[in-house]
């Protein structure tokens, strides 16, 4: 049985990150990774001009 990439990178970064994650909570991380990829893939998808700026910063 092949090991999806996702639950392997859920697996990798929770011991790097020294954060226990159980097997009953694996469906919940991994939804919100795909979601959080999905949004990400939209972000980095989306044209800019050439001229774009970036936002002023205002600091009271």
């Amino acid at each position: 049985m092949a090991v999806d990439p996702l639950d392997e990178y859920i697996d990798a970064a929770s011991k790097i990150l020294g954060l226990p994650v159980e097997d009953a909570w694996k469906p919940a991380v991994r939804a919100n990774l795909e979601v959080s990829l999905k949004l990400a893939r939209l972000v980095d998808e989306f044209a800019l001009p050439d001229e774009t700026e970036p936002a002023s910063v205002f600091a009271a």
